[in-house]
């Protein structure tokens, strides 16, 4: 067997991109190979249906290789570790700080506190990071904007009194000042008199990141894939080219940022997106022209040192798509989430906590998303092959096409005056807004799914004490909430139907919904499926049956159930002979609703049936209509 050089699946002969073609044709009986098979994405390009090695013809994505310039393939050469990273609030420092202690031992190697700024002192940060050895975690800060160099220099004061190797020491501090502006509609400070004035304060941290992208905030507003990305890069470039023109090194700048990502549950896509980012990233430093870079032309040494190229990358899970029913599935979209992220090669990620949407993590939801990604590295080993996308004739078509989608956008925001002038006059924030509600539109009509909420709900889950977590538009009390600029829309995906089935709950009036099966077995099973599932995304409760034989039969078990909804199952041909016998026996004793969009239908609109529930219709405006009619 050693010396045998037969190729794997030699007995079959190739076939050709053509006979594919032949073939898928044929199966598709006259019916447009575009319409059925090539997928339009919210990105606004088209995807085909299967890929084959003529389309990697021409791909400059191909020639990259892990830990060179462009960074398309990662910024590392050995390993694809990443650092798991859990949020602390801290309301206490001492508190904040046996928790952290406890969670470095579980699995944690990067700290993110989110600190009170009105509490920063010396002793607060001896505190907070008591025998947390800075040299073997990632530790990441945020507090008050207005406060970001006060917490520098007092880091640096107790790194220092550590006597820590402050070269060696990785984290970041998270100044952003375009992210107040987006969230909260607050523009405060000089943001280039900040920013020098903490690269000042952390020149001895050169492994610090504190200027910040934080494009999770558009994520979690809603925004798709190719709008993060190319505000992001945006973002990043208003840094470059704000503080370049202020006399900064342009390598110093870009050494000192950081973007923050969210990842959405397109799996495939948001493996291309990290792909596209570090690569576009890579070539807008380059452009600047940074003195590391300059440094390696001269020398012949370009792969070797183009540090300032590459582009740190924290990855967080969307809250955009978490829900408050069957919360459990969260966990489910999370997983997928990270599992692109890992596979990307993201440098660090934080998995939300499923509970995220209407409760304050506790111990046992962290542990679960610390888990997640624990998983990922010791059972899946995720952690040791870098960028197992290469090659796969879809994803770097995707990557390309990402990229190609993002970079338009990027460019459209440059000639129109840069990103703050774009966030200024509100044109980044409106453009979210329109992709937000365009998203709610589709979950709306069930084109985007959201399992256990538009889609197959759990029947007899109640939320009980659980209330959706409402966003803050102020970081601190005392505040007005008067808005400088427009602001962002983070309503959840999931709210309208939670909103929805919390009225029915708080109504203390659970309709009843009856299927009145009756005729072909398989189109009134098959309906009263699909209808059990539509109303209980209101909450109703639904009562399924195996059939009936008569129209005055169900009717009289759907009356002695106590229905408040009758729903009549059957095929498009037996409607003409069921539907009106059926409304008339019902005689307004309860709503009357026809599962499907039968040929008869007008025919029987005109009989004064009302109600139809099908695949066209708005499920969310329907329910809608239906708990104001039955809720009174």
């Amino acid at each position: 067997m050693a010396d045998s050089k037969e190729k794997l699946f030699s007995d079959f002969s190739p076939v050709s991109t053509e006979q594919w073609m032949e073939k898928v044709t044929a199966d598709l009986k006259g019916a447009d190979f575009e319409k059925k098979l090539v997928w339009k994405t919210n990105e606004g390009f088209k995807v085909k249906p299967f890929y084959r090695m003529e389309d990697l013809e021409g791909l400059k994505t191909t020639d990259a290789l892990p830990g060179e310039f462009p960074y398309l393939r990662g910024t590392k050469k050995d390993n694809n570790e990443w650092l798991v990273r859990q949020e602390i609030k801290v309301q206490c420092p001492k508190e904040a700080n046996v928790k952290a202690l406890d969670i470095l031992n579980k699995g944690v190697d990067s700290l993110s506190f989110h600190v009170k700024a009105k509490e920063l002192s010396a002793e607060y940060i001896e505190t907070l990071l008591k025998d947390i050895c800075a040299e073997c975690v990632e530790l990441n800060f945020s507090t008050c904007q207005g406060h970001v160099v006060e917490l520098a220099e007092l880091l640096v004061a107790y790194f220092r009194k550590k006597d820590y190797d402050l070269t060696k020491l990785q984290g970041s501090i998270n100044y952003d000042y375009f992210n107040k502006m987006l969230a909260k509609g607050k523009e405060k400070g000089d943001m280039v008199a900040t920013a020098k004035a903490l690269l000042e304060a952390t020149a001895s941290l050169p492994k610090y990141r504190v200027l910040n992208v934080n494009a999770l905030t558009l994520n979690n507003a809603g925004s798709y894939i190719f709008q993060e990305l190319g505000y992001a890069l945006a973002w990043g470039n208003e840094y470059m080219n704000q503080l370049v023109d202020a006399g900064l090194p342009a390598a110093m700048v870009a050494k000192k940022i950081k973007f923050n990502f969210g990842i959405s549950s397109n799996y495939f896509l948001e493996i291309a997106k990290f792909r596209a980012a570090r690569m576009l990233w890579a070539n807008i430093v380059a452009s600047y022209s940074p003195e590391c870079l300059r440094d390696c032309e001269n020398k012949g040494e370009k792969n070797e040192c183009r540090c300032a190229a590459k582009m740190k990358i924290h990855a967080e899970t969307s809250s955009f798509n978490l829900t408050l029913f069957d919360a459990h599935v969260n966990l489910l979209r999370t997983q997928t989430e990270a599992m692109s992220a890992a596979l990307a090669g993201v440098d660090s990620m934080t998995v939300t906590p499923f509970d995220k949407a209407y409760d304050a993590p506790n111990e046992f939801s962290e542990r679960m998303a610390r888990n997640q990604q624990l998983l990922l590295k010791e059972e899946s080993h995720f952690d040791k092959v870098i960028d197992p996308a290469a090659g796969s004739y879809y994803i770097e078509n995707l990557t390309v096409s990402i990229a190609k989608q993002a970079w338009e956008l990027f460019l459209a925001v440059e000639e129109d005056g840069g990103f703050y002038a774009s966030v200024k006059a509100g044109k980044v924030q409106a453009a979210v807004n329109e992709s937000n509600k365009a998203r709610h539109a589709a979950v709306a009509k069930r084109k985007e799914v959201l399992l256990g909420t538009n889609q197959f709900p759990n029947f007899t889950e109640k939320a009980g004490d659980k209330k959706p977590v409402e966003a803050t538009c102020c970081c601190g009390g005392g505040h007005t909430c008067e808005k400088d600029v427009p602001t962002l829309n983070f309503d959840r995906a999931a709210s309208e139907f939670e909103a929805l089935r919390l009225e029915t709950e708080a109504s203390g009036k659970r309709p009843k919904a009856f299927m009145l099966t009756i005729g072909n077995l398989a189109m009134r099973q098959a309906r009263a499926q699909y209808s059990c599932n539509f109303l209980a995304c209101a909450g109703y409760e639904v009562v399924d049956n195996l059939g009936f034989s008569t129209v005055e039969e169900g009717m009289e078990a759907a009356m002695s159930a106590k229905a408040d909804i009758v729903v009549l199952c059957s095929s498009d041909d037996e409607y003409a002979e069921y539907a009106v016998p059926a409304f008339k026996a019902l005689n307004g004793r309860a709503m009357f609703i026809v599962a499907g969009a039968p040929a008869c239908m007008d025919d029987l609109k005109a009989a004064g049936i009302e109600n139809f529930i099908h695949v066209r219709v708005n499920v969310l405006e329907t329910l809608k209509e239906y708990n104001a009619k039955l809720l009174k």
